[in-house]
């Protein structure tokens, strides 16, 4: 259905476009005043087929924004915004939400509790599995100050640990540098962006 209202729409130009993953969807329309009809003939359509098949519209998690009133919306973990570019135009920005940034760090926490009186290298093994994995989720976009808070914060706590295993208070910063950290304990230190498209615009059910 959406592919036909992408058809029937578009002129020089496309004014509408949508993302699909599983039961997440997000359709995107041209904020241009002309189109406010669209926006909620769309809407309307989209409930007719889910009513159609049968399938519940989640309304605690549906809604409407603007984006031309620098409003927000999150789609699978990242949460998206118009911005301007350095050259003046507009464009789209996403990045992990905020949401995500403090469940990773409280799963990280855990594990720097848990292994508060064991070896490091079990605690460095365990801290580079998890941040391994949730980089490599999000390394697209617009994560880089993401990251760089991420780094930051593990680096933190990592010092933190190695002093609380020699009993003193600090952070090591004239002990240890920040290339001793990652050459020596081998810290997770891959958190470099990629600028590519990684999914198709719409996945196949299974």
């Amino acid at each position: 259905m959406l592919e036909r209202a992408i058809e029937v729409t578009k002129d020089a130009y496309t004014h509408l476009a949508y993302a699909r993953f599983a039961d997440d969807l997000v359709v995107l329309v041209d904020g241009h005043p002309r189109h406010a009809w669209l926006m909620q003939a769309i809407v309307e359509r989209l409930r007719e087929e889910f009513a159609r098949l049968q399938v519940d519209v989640n309304e605690d998690k549906t809604k409407m924004v603007d984006l031309t009133r620098s409003e927000t919306f999150g789609f699978l973990g990242f949460e998206f915004r118009r911005v301007r570019s350095v050259s003046g135009k507009w464009r789209a920005q996403f990045a992990p939400r905020m949401a995500k940034r403090t469940a990773l760090l409280k799963k990280l926490k855990h594990e720097f509790r848990r292994h508060r009186s064991q070896p490091t290298g079990e605690l460095i093994e365990q801290v580079n599995s998890i941040l391994r994995g949730w980089t490599n989720y999000f390394r697209i976009g617009h994560s880089s100050q993401c990251f760089g808070f991420v780094r930051d914060w593990v680096e933190k706590k990592v010092r933190r640990h190695l002093m609380r295993a020699r009993k003193r208070g600090g952070f090591g910063w004239k002990r240890w540098s920040r290339q001793w950290l990652y050459a020596e304990l081998q810290l997770f230190d891959d958190y470099g962006i990629r600028y590519r498209n990684l999914l198709p615009k719409v996945l196949p059910t299974q």
